[in-house]
């Protein structure tokens, strides 16, 4: 009788064991693939990377068939996303939205097809950036949608829903703490509609969110440690909420704004998080690691957040760096990927959320262009042309690590010159006469890199470039969601608490 109760106890732990371990091992953990890019690497191996890696959620900006064929057969589960150019037109025809998911999802929904279990319905449409363009189309663009997936009969498993800036809820000057939240008060009643009509059809309330940009635009004063989830501050205080990192409370101060919309059980999805690796002095290796470590550590705990406990859901930002993205917000918007241009991984990153040094699984089989690079010509004697010539390098490709703080800004002048003109080269796909720049150019089968500056050669594979679901355009998305916390953060230094 003991052996059969020590029995069936041991099979209690390995149970329960197996459990914890299907909750921590990347299941619940998604990424954006986002392709503003040239010389892109081929979907059907980025899907491998994906599965090899054990991401089970993805989130695409747009619908694109190569990929979409890709992911035919796997059990990832998608987020399918319908640009922000595309919302009037949804909004205003019915039957523009019902051919919409009849060829980008109904197409897919068949048994092997693609497990599509979310539409996002533009990409930040009420940011502030966008001077209210798409206030009026996006709930009705949503429901079209909507109807057009009921009247498919892929309702109960595919939901419309819609992802939205931070900037879309704040906490007021007099009380900037995150039991305060509350929507915008010119976007309050639209927003509440939309959610309203999220809850009827159990959609979740999607929200992209960005710590990073707390330090970004926090003038100095934003305390670097706050942005992390394993920092030493002493925590700011809400009452009897006490608060150790920017994401809890920005996440909280929506939740907030939920409560008082009357919606304080709707799901919410963090649609974008993640830490960018160049193109700002807080924006490197060392940084990303220990954000997105600590992140799915949090996400993935069941601790939640001091206001909403439990798993948080959350899609990665982003799976590969995107070096065709505006660089308006900054020069780091090209470099969000936790992996390189080519399928390389950047650092290493536990999944599961344990915080093991564990190696992600890079792409296999890439193929690149030849090994040659364009550099300054040593002998050129008239440089005079060189400032205009490395102006038209740039404006052509991307020279964001050689900006301030940046992976490439310790090069000399010449090194500037050099690795402008290879990156031209490279995005142009080495072609004939794409490294001359007025006789200052030369080709090289030596490989000009250092130790922290690469050079890269690009991958050789199409440059087809897609629309990153309007993104580029946008100037600030920090506006609003975060600004709140760098302004008590503000009001608090030297405690770095709020009684």
């Amino acid at each position: 009788m003991a052996q059969t109760i020590l029995e069936s106890s041991y099979s209690l732990l390995l149970f329960i064991f197996f459990i914890m371990t299907m909750v921590y091992n990347g299941k619940s953990v998604g990424v954006n693939w986002g392709t503003q890019a040239t010389n892109q690497l081929p979907p059907e191996k980025v899907v491998k990377m994906l599965t090899d890696n054990g991401f089970d959620k993805l989130k695409l900006f747009e619908a694109d068939e190569t990929i979409l064929n890709a992911l035919e057969g796997t059990d990832i589960e998608v987020m399918l996303g319908i640009p922000n150019k595309m919302l009037n037109k949804m909004s205003e025809d019915p039957d523009a939205a019902a051919s919409w998911v009849d060829s980008n999802v109904t197409r897919y929904s068949n048994k092997g097809g693609v497990n599509i279990k979310f539409v996002a319905v533009g990409n930040e449409p009420f940011l502030q950036a966008y001077n209210g363009s798409y206030l009026h189309s996006t709930l009705p663009a949503l429901k079209n949608i909507q109807e057009a997936l009921n009247n498919a009969g892929l309702g109960s498993k595919v939901k419309a829903t819609v992802p939205f800036n931070s900037d879309v809820y704040y906490s007021p000057d007099s009380n900037p703490v995150p039991s305060a939240g509350d929507f915008r008060s010119e976007l309050r009643d639209i927003t509440i509609e939309i959610i309203q009509f999220l809850y009827t059809n159990d959609a979740p309330f999607t929200v992209n969110s960005y710590p990073f940009l707390s330090l970004y635009y926090g003038n100095g004063f934003f305390p670097v440690d706050f942005a992390f989830f394993d920092g030493s501050n002493k925590p700011v205080r809400d009452g009897d909420m006490l608060y150790t990192n920017v994401f809890d409370a920005n996440l909280d101060t929506l939740v907030s704004a939920l409560s008082k919309a009357g919606y304080p059980d709707t799901h919410i999805i963090v649609g974008e998080v993640g830490w960018p690796t160049d193109g700002d002095k807080n924006a490197n290796i060392q940084n990303a690691k220990r954000f997105n470590q600590g992140l799915l550590q949090h996400a993935l705990s069941g601790n939640g957040t001091p206001l909403r406990k439990g798993t948080i859901d959350i899609y990665m930002f982003s799976l590969i760096d995107e070096n065709a993205k505006s660089v308006a917000p900054g020069s780091f918007e090209r470099h969000w990927g936790i992996f390189e241009y080519d399928g390389k991984p950047k650092y290493e990153l536990d999944l599961s959320g344990l915080q093991e040094n564990k190696g992600l699984i890079p792409v296999e089989g890439v193929e690149y262009l030849l090994k040659r690079w364009c550099v300054l010509n040593p002998d050129a004697s008239n440089l005079e042309d060189l400032p205009k010539n490395i102006d038209y390098a740039c404006s052509l490709s991307d020279c964001t690590p050689l900006g301030y703080g940046s992976s490439c800004n310790h090069l000399s002048v010449e090194g500037n010159a050099s690795y402008a003109f290879n990156m031209y080269y490279q995005v142009h796909d080495q072609e004939n006469g794409g490294c001359d720049f007025s006789g200052l150019a030369m080709v090289t089968d030596k490989d000009p890199s250092d130790e922290k500056c690469e050079f890269p050669v690009m991958v050789a594979y199409g440059s087809s470039l897609l629309l990153h679901g309007d993104t580029p355009d946008v100037l600030v998305k920090i506006i609003g969601g975060y600004m709140f916390i760098v302004f008590l953060l503000y009001l608090s230094i030297g405690e770095y608490q709020i009684h």
